[in-house]
């Protein structure tokens, strides 16, 4: 599979098989079977038998000093790619990290891809192709498919608890396209400002200031947002992400709830971005805001962390008072989403299939997340693990003097890609890393975090060289070395 070999879509012997030629135990074969398995590079099919369906990326060459371990000699040296850790994250931050080079990938938001239910989108999407009028196959309407958004209110009502009509819902090309269409809309209505989170996602923040809308930030606490220093920024609109906090992972509590909605019901508009709701392991989901707020609120959802950003399949639950602006708006835009995608994924919510995938999803990413826990606390200690009761990345943070865009500068050094927690900042506050597992196999998740120990023990004491007795950042000594 690493060299090309065998490509997706290619069946496997059969263990018995592929023992007798290779003259190894069957136990040899099943292992290494169950293994690949595990890390989303095969699928076992019944009768199918075993299919490939992923394979290894090609991994960046390096030279390495003998035969020792590249995490144990010294770093690499970085692409211009480690300059994105100086100064303030810019517009293409996350672009830049994303066509870094690296051997273990923990940046957060990353769903499973090799987990995409291929199998089942093609028997949905030859179902749709099969009976499908021709004249569907012409515009269609701005708002999506009608088939989809009652899909999507019998899904949100049976996982996220929302009564809404079909009517009320519009489909949209994800939650970047939500904020880029909201942000007219909003200042037509005299709003000028949305408080967001803070910590809370950088992603965020750029799409609403390139709306041109000011983001003052709001400090998070154990109970969620804090209400009175919402009130005290005088913005009328706010970004939330209640169920699962973006990146601290804190659930909102009862008792701030219902000070937000006190708030609301004063004139206030909440923006809630359930990004990853879904994702839940050790308790059911908490009820959406939407629940209670009707028209105090704009909910917003994608596939994005569900099945794949590729599919670019989004969708907004507007207040009355705005809706026919961003139907209007997104007609102007693109004339609605491409339909196909949307009558398959509807297929996939009606019959069931979408749910068994997220039954698949969380078993994989419990086993993920426990090892990564695991993991942090042998090779960080002292380090503080938040957010671990749902999503799919953890948060971390520090007391040591290591500021964190230095300890990601210097992880993506030795290969491993993640984000400093002041990325996501606007406001003072403790060192740390937000780190994806949901995309890295289990053996590449103990060896990235055994790697940013490293990197925060050698930062912590000085570091190799005299990079931090200088006061100098290390990822611009990298650079210049």
């Amino acid at each position: 599979m690493a060299d090309g070999r065998l490509t997706v879509g290619s069946t496997l012997p059969a263990t018995r098989v592929l023992a007798a030629e290779l003259r190894v135990s069957r136990g040899v074969i099943v292992e290494a079977y169950r293994r690949l398995t595990e890390d989303g590079h095969l699928e076992g099919r019944r009768r199918g038998g075993t299919t490939v369906v992923a394979v290894p990326a090609a991994a960046p060459t390096a030279r390495f000093v003998g035969d020792e371990p590249p995490h144990m000699t010294a770093p690499p040296r970085p692409t211009a790619a480690g300059t994105l850790f100086d100064g303030a994250p810019g517009v293409d931050v996350f672009d830049l990290l994303r066509a870094a080079p690296a051997r273990v990938d923990l940046t957060p938001g990353r769903p499973d891809l090799t987990a995409f239910p291929r199998a089942a989108w093609l028997k949905a999407e030859r179902a749709v192709l099969t009976g499908l009028p021709a004249d569907n196959l012409g515009y269609g309407d701005p708002r999506g498919t009608p088939q989809l958004r009652r899909a999507l209110t019998d899904w949100l009502a049976r996982t996220r608890g929302i009564r809404a009509d079909p009517d009320e819902v519009v489909v949209l090309a994800g939650t970047s396209q939500a904020l880029s269409l909201l942000a007219p809309v909003l200042r037509a209505d005299g709003i000028d400002a949305v408080a967001v989170e803070d910590p809370g996602s950088l992603g965020i923040r750029q799409h609403l200031r390139h709306g041109n809308l000011a983001t003052p930030p709001v400090p998070v606490d154990g109970d969620g947002v804090r209400v009175a220093a919402l009130r005290a920024t005088g913005a009328r609109a706010v970004l939330l992400t209640p169920a699962h906090q973006f990146p601290t992972g804190v659930v909102m509590s009862g008792e701030r709830r219902r000070e937000l909605l006190r708030w609301a019901q004063e004139g206030g508009l909440i923006l809630e971005d359930d990004y990853d709701a879904e994702h839940r392991y050790d308790r059911p989901p908490v009820p959406a805001l939407r629940t209670l707020l009707a028209d105090h609120g704009c909910y917003l959802g994608s596939v994005s962390k569900l099945l794949a950003p590729a599919l670019r399949i989004g969708w907004v639950i507007p207040p009355r008072r705005h809706r026919d602006a961003l139907i209007d708006l997104k007609r102007f835009t693109d004339l609605g989403n491409a339909v196909l995608p949307q009558l398959v994924l509807a297929r996939l919510m009606a019959s069931g299939d979408l749910e068994r995938q997220l039954r698949l999803l969380r078993v994989r990413h419990r086993r993920r997340r426990d090892t990564m826990i695991r993991a942090v606390v042998e090779h960080l200690p002292g380090a503080v693990v938040r957010g671990a009761a749902a999503g799919l990345h953890l948060t971390v943070t520090y007391e040591a003097d290591v500021p964190d865009t230095e300890l990601a500068a210097a992880a993506l050094a030795r290969g491993v890609k993640c984000h400093p927690l002041s990325w996501h900042r606007q406001l003072p506050g403790p060192p740390g890393l937000v780190l994806g597992y949901a995309a890295t196999p289990v053996r590449a998740l103990t060896e990235g975090v055994a790697i940013l120990g490293q990197a925060w023990r050698e930062l912590s004491r000085g570091g190799p060289g005299p990079a931090r007795r200088k006061g100098r950042h290390l990822s611009s000594d990298l650079l210049r070395d």
